[in-house]
């Protein structure tokens, strides 16, 4: 299964780089693209391991946002 969040709080490529590392520690996720320009992360995951409250729930640990 395959999701696209928008994310706000990023502002540099540091920022990218600890949201995609919040995703891809994640169980079941099996792959994270983040866009800086586009303000938002696709992902792609195993739907019997992870789901999208579970997804939100491990950025809600760091200081980014998504934006419903």
């Amino acid at each position: 299964m395959q999701t696209t969040f928008n994310i706000q709080g990023m502002s540099c490529q540091h920022c990218v780089n600890n949201v995609k590392q919040a995703f891809e520690k994640m169980e079941g996720v099996n792959s994270v693209s983040v866009s800086l320009e586009k303000g938002t992360a696709s992902i792609s995951y195993d739907e019997h391991k992870a789901d999208e409250n579970t997804i939100k729930t491990a950025l809600a640990e760091t200081s980014y946002k998504i934006i419903e």
